[in-house]
């Protein structure tokens, strides 16, 4: 048995006992709050109307509130919107996509809640930095569970960068550009910007983050609105296929409808961090005294990525490209260039080259914070150093492999933190209201 057979057995057998646990958690959560996701839409337009959001912040270690959105939004907008839907398809077949998306209703509540307790319990240092996000209010249930997470995802956040390195130097190896010279590229620039501080990110982020949203909503709708008889189609097979086992690799023996649900939970826990905590880090650096509005604004990027992931899957189902059954991370691309060729091709590469750059400086971001919350943010330095490394050898490593992996690392964050979650939710009776 080799080593990806092992990850996908692990995969396997925690992928019922974690969507269980999603999902109960995101219910629990909506109930107690009395479905939050609605009430919160006119303090929503508020906030995104308002001049807010433009103040500028001269505080060396926090972020103006924005910002702090848009970093955290520049991890989950990325590449897993791009990859995850089309490898939950293969997985799962195209019901996968219907799932995907529903679960962000309960994410989006799990991701408030997770934000308001890194603003409440973040912890200020002398030197003038914050510590917030999981490792710090994970402390207030047990140390050692604190201590847990930051371990575990000082790792998980470099896999992400390192998966993110290998879907741009697959993806550049289809235009016969070498993956070392991606991977040292991205490992360069990433490094430049990671030495300028959380305002250097907060400043990238707020740029380039609207610039690959737009660029490739617009593209992807000329595809799918060029064949409306063809977007009909894939809607109806979403929608029957939802409960229904049908997948380009499990086929319909091995597939069940618990593949179809499962897949479509874990892609939205991955593509979303809903129930992992991690876009919580960005968000406990915004300098602000509402910890209620940074979670409503937090709550609702969850929106923003579930858009991206419909109009990825939807571009693979319309073409018909998942039917390959390929486990493949360039698929999107691949129908960009077959649909949209010359300009729109150019386009996408654009796009996909922001998404991963902003996706691997807000996990590289993210990932240091874990590591300061041990070290007091002393050698900091030498940690960019490893976490470049891991982009660079990231680039040249087997995809299937790499998602096997990264899926258990995935599981081994989400379960204890969830459980935390639900604890302070009701331990902090006024979290939710």
């Amino acid at each position: 048995m080799n080593i990806l057979q092992i990850c996908s057995n692990i995969d396997a057998f925690f992928a019922m006992p974690t969507t269980v646990l999603f999902v109960l958690v995101g219910v629990a959560l909506t109930l107690k709050s009395r479905f939050l996701q609605f009430r919160a839409l006119p303090r929503l337009w508020e906030l995104l109307t308002s001049s807010a959001k433009h103040e500028y912040c001269d505080k060396d270690k926090t972020i103006n509130p924005f910002h702090a959105l848009l970093t955290a939004m520049s991890t989950t907008i990325g590449m897993g919107n791009v990859v995850g839907p089309s490898i939950a398809i293969i997985a799962g077949g195209p019901g996968a996509l219907f799932w995907l998306i529903a679960f962000g209703f309960i994410g989006a509540v799990i991701k408030f809640a997770e934000v308001m307790l890194a603003i409440k319990l973040r912890k200020k240092l002398k030197d003038g930095n914050i510590l917030g996000g999981p490792t710090r209010y994970l402390k207030d249930i047990h140390p050692l569970l604190g201590k847990w997470y930051g371990v575990i995802t000082i790792f998980l956040f470099a896999g992400w960068s390192g998966m993110q390195a290998n879907t741009l130097a697959s993806t550049y190896a289809l235009e016969g550009i070498s993956p070392y010279i991606t991977g040292g590229v991205l490992a360069v620039v990433v490094f430049a910007v990671l030495l300028g501080g959380i305002k250097r990110i907060g400043e990238v982020a707020s740029k380039l983050v609207p610039i690959m949203f737009i660029l490739y909503v617009t593209f992807a709708l000329g595809i799918l609105l060029s064949n409306i008889p063809a977007l009909k189609n894939a809607c109806i097979l979403i929608f029957q296929n939802a409960f229904t086992p049908c997948a380009a690799i499990s086929g319909f023996v091995g597939a069940t409808v618990f593949t179809v649900i499962s897949t479509g939970a874990l892609r939205n826990m991955y593509i979303t961090e809903s129930g992992l905590g991690t876009s919580s880090i960005a968000h406990a650096m915004a300098d602000t005294d509402s910890a209620r509005d940074q979670s409503i604004l937090a709550m609702f990027s969850v929106v923003a990525d579930m858009m991206l992931s419909a109009l990825s899957g939807l571009l693979v189902i319309v073409t018909g490209i998942w039917m390959r059954g390929d486990f493949s991370n360039t698929l999107v691309y691949e129908v960009f260039k077959s649909y949209s060729p010359g300009f729109g091709k150019i386009v996408l590469l654009i796009s996909i080259t922001l998404f991963v750059l902003t996706t691997v400086i807000g996990n590289s971001y993210n990932a240091s914070q874990s590591f300061a919350s041990f070290t007091k943010h002393k050698g900091l330095i030498w940690y960019y150093i490893f976490l470049c490394a891991i982009i660079f050898l990231g680039a040249l490593i087997e995809v299937p492999v790499a998602w096997a992996v990264m899926d258990i690392l995935l599981i081994v964050v989400a379960i204890p933190h969830l459980l935390g979650v639900l604890y302070l939710s009701f331990k902090y009776k006024n979290l939710l209201q």
